[in-house]
């Protein structure tokens, strides 16, 4: 049940329990006490909302920047991946595999804004050997939900 329930929350976090509950044929009060359960296991981290910022007006430049690293002796990943994470303008990090070790996703308002963060502050740590940064242009999908509008058939219709 609770991959079910995973699965129909991580679509829509904002789904009603007792219709979640008539979907998979328990009562409301399970329902809620399994994501009470998986909260508390921090198997749910969040609930997060996806907007389409380039709707608003408001300018946001996303970055994604590949680092690669020396991992210090008897600390590994985890301890270069925690300083780099807890920068606030830091909106996620994975360890990845290929020829970088780190994909650090940011949001910036400006370029200057998101390439002083790399000179200034990602770049100088002691363990960081390379960045390259990556600017997303435009987005047309974004976890699971498609952003770009649909493009309209242009053709001319022609009737005989």
């Amino acid at each position: 049940m609770r991959e079910k329930i995973l699965t129909f929350i991580e679509k829509n976090s904002r789904i009603d329990i007792k219709e979640l509950a008539i979907m998979l044929g328990v009562d409301a009060a399970v329902v809620l006490q399994e994501l009470e359960a998986m909260e508390e296991e921090h198997v749910i981290c969040g609930y997060h909302t996806l907007i389409n910022w380039e709707k608003t007006g408001i300018e946001k430049v996303t970055a994604m920047i590949e680092v690669r690293v020396t991992p210090q002796r008897g600390m590994g990943f985890d301890k270069v991946a925690e300083r780099i994470y807890n920068y606030p303008e830091v909106e996620s990090v994975y360890l990845i595999s290929g020829g970088f070790d780190f994909m650090v996703i940011l949001e910036g308002k400006t370029l200057r804004e998101v390439s002083q963060f790399v000179s200034e502050k990602l770049s100088p740590l002691e363990t960081v050997l390379s960045t390259r940064t990556n600017f997303i242009l435009k987005k047309y999908k974004d976890h699971g939900t498609v952003m770009a509008e649909k493009s309209k058939d242009e053709r001319m219709k022609i009737t005989p």
